[in-house]
This record gives C-alpha cells, structure tokens and sequence, in this order.
C-alpha cells in the first residue's frame, strides 16, 4: 500500500470515528493548553507558533468531525523555561483553565515538571520540544507522550554520521539542565560506539549563556576534529557565531551539532552553518504533504514551520483523534486510544505511539546544512543524507527503564 493511499485510509478512518457525544467530553467541549516559551530563547522555534499550530489543528479537526463544531479551544501559556514556573503554570491550566491536554513543553526541566503534574491529575501531556529521554524512561508515567524527537534519537543519528564520517574526536559543551545533561550522555555514548573519543572531557556551561569564548578556546587548545554543542535556540546561535569568530572550522576543527531547528539558520545565515550535520524529524520541503502544510502555516502565520511547530500541528490532531475513537475526553480512555496507534502524516512518518513507554516512533532524517549558494529557494537549508526508520532512530526496549 502506498503512503499517499495510507494517508488518505487514516484520514477516512478519522472522518468516519463516531463523535464523542457533548455529554461525553469534559464540561461540554476540548481544550487544549500550549505550555511553550512565549518570551524567552526558545520562543522562535516554538512560542506563538506553536499555538498558531495547535489551532490550526483544531480548526481543521473541527472542520472534518462537525460533531465537534465549536467544541475545541486552544490556549498558549508561557512556561519562561523555568520548572517551577512549568508546575504552577501546567496545575493552573488544568484546575482553572479546565485544559484537557498539555502540549508542547521545550526545555526539558519544564517538561519533566509539567508532565508530573499532569500525571497527578491524571491529563494527557504530549512532549514535543523537550528532549530528555527520561520522559520515557525513568520519569515515564501513564499520561506523558513523547513526540517528535528525543535526545537519544540526536545523539543516534548526529553522533553516529558524524564519527563515521571521519570525525572521530570530540571535544563536547552542554547547557547544564536537563536537556543538556542528558544529551551530552547520550552524545558521548554515540560517538564512543562508533569508535570515536573524547579529546577533553564535556564542559557544562550556563544556562542561558552569551559568552562561550573561553571553551572555544579550550577547543582550539586541545585539537579535537569536532567541536560539539549541545545547545539549543539562542544559545546555539552565540556559540556558532563565536565559533565562526575564533576560526574553528578554518583551524580545520568542524562543528557538531546535537540540536537544530531551522530558526538558528535563519539566525546567522546558511553559510554559519554550512556543511554541520544534524538530525531532524521534519522539514519543511521535504516533500510534497510537508510542503503544503508548511504553505498553509505560513499563509496563517506569517512565517515558515519550524519542525517543532509542524510537530505540536501533528501531537495536537492525533490527541484529537484519541478523543473521537474514545467517545470522550476521559484521560485514561484517550491513553487506550493512543496506544499502539500507528498512523502516517505529513509530519510523523511511519508512526507508531509505542505503548510500553509512550515514545512515538517515526522516520527521522540526517541533513546537512547547505551554504547558502546551494539553496535553490528561500528557506532551503537542508539537503538529506539518509532516513532513519523509526524502528531504529530511538532507544530500544531493551534498554528502556520506563515502568508504568
């Protein structure tokens, strides 16, 4: 069967799902709560975006289930990248705000506590921008999905291209959170399987940071092929241009990059970044159906998708999908209904929700930033290396610890 034919089955499948009735679903209607950084480094990859996203998702749920016609709302609430403010923010949306899902979540502190708060009060969280893989191991719970990406997906794809490629000594900086913490591990553990090593040990630097020229110097001290950062939004961007700054790649030590989003390109430009690999769910020109959604959210928002926002597009209209197979909104019938699920849209390709451990799993992609001559369009950044089936882009059960 192929995928555009398969593509349209689930779209029938969807169409054709009895709708939850009005006394079914949870005072009377569906909300949906974007927990996301409104103001701080990570609102461009995400941010208002991502809102615009989720109720774009909503409205096209709507337009294709009329049973639901004016029955599903989306609100956008700032986290600040802080655990705490994530907590409070995710209990307040859920007791007063009558949220019945939490999507989203970048900064991996802020997930951890948003998604144990929702395990407590017993709301579907879909993680789609924080990448700690303990979400689905150690702090896996009942509720929590994990959508997108997750940190041993980056260091699998990035660490392993890379090494292979002839870069097989690394010299690794990280933001010391979560994210970060467990990146750098998952990093390491890459590049060591494939026969690479360490030229120094990882460096933690602070989080949000400006200044990184005193690693850059221990960097160009110690000679390692690859200068990793495990950085993510503005922080990625002031290390990148100071590594562009010192001359590292001209001193012929390349850069390696754990986490990227097509807003740090946009940042600097194509040719800061040209030739680093990296690896990614999504694109928006990777094909024809990523391309005529990437139109509409540009025509709706103003800019192009960043994978990210493609992906709580994606997390958003699956939850809602639960929720018409289920007949309601109830948590724990929505988690049945998402368990197993295997489905294949423009954003998760090949996906299944994994039930075990709740880690979707779908094709990722390993892509080299072109320099900006190669573009053929604007917003061209990526030419694709190879694809990753989603059987073997994320951790296996085997060396899962999650117990729900």
């Amino acid at each position: 069967m192929n995928k555009t034919r398969t593509a349209i089955l689930a779209l029938t499948a969807l169409l054709l799902t009895p709708a939850a009735s009005a006394q079914s679903l949870s005072d009377g209607g569906i909300k949906v709560g974007v927990l996301t950084d409104l103001s701080g480094v990570y609102s461009e990859l995400s941010g208002q975006g991502s809102v615009k996203a989720a109720q774009m998702a909503a409205e096209d749920f709507m337009k294709a289930n009329r049973a639901y016609a004016g029955k599903v709302s989306v609100i956008g609430v700032d986290h600040q990248n802080k655990a705490d403010v994530a907590g409070n923010k995710a209990a307040e949306m859920i007791d007063r705000q009558n949220v019945d899902m939490l999507v989203d979540m970048p900064t991996s502190s802020a997930a951890l506590a948003a998604t144990e708060v929702a395990r407590q009060k017993k709301t579907v969280a879909m993680v789609v921008t924080g990448a700690t893989t303990a979400l689905t191991n150690e702090k896996c719970n009942k509720y929590t999905f994990h959508y997108a990406y997750d940190n041993y997906m980056l260091a699998n794809g990035t660490g392993t291209a890379v090494t292979k490629r002839g870069g097989n000594s690394w010299y690794i900086i990280y933001p010391n959170y979560a994210f970060g913490q467990d990146l750098n591990r998952q990093m390491v553990a890459a590049v060591q399987e494939n026969g690479g090593k360490l030229a120094a040990p990882s460096d933690a630097t602070p989080f949000p940071n400006t200044d990184f020229s005193s690693y850059l110097l221990k960097a160009q001290s110690v000679r390692p092929k690859i200068f990793g950062t495990m950085q993510a939004g503005n922080d990625l961007v002031n290390v990148v241009k100071q590594y562009n700054e010192f001359g590292l790649k001209k001193q012929g030590i390349g850069l390696g990059i754990g986490l990227l989003f097509e807003t740090d390109v946009a940042a600097l430009g194509q040719d800061a970044f040209s030739g680093a690999i990296a690896t990614v769910p999504w694109f928006w020109n990777f094909d024809a159906r990523s391309r005529q959604w990437a139109a509409r959210f540009e025509k709706a928002f103003g800019k192009k998708p960043t994978w990210a926002q493609a992906g709580v597009y994606s997390a958003t209209m699956q939850y809602l999908g639960a929720v018409a197979r289920a007949k309601t909104d109830n948590s724990d019938a929505v988690v049945k209904a998402l368990e197993g699920y295997a489905f294949d849209d423009f954003f998760a390709r090949n996906a299944t929700i994994r039930p075990q451990d709740h880690r979707v799993l779908l094709d990722v992609q390993v892509v080299q930033v072109k320099g900006k001559s190669e573009s053929k369009e604007a917003g061209d950044i990526y030419k694709r290396l190879n694809t990753i089936p989603a059987a073997k882009a994320f951790m296996p059960l085997s060396e899962n610890k999650c117990r729900m």
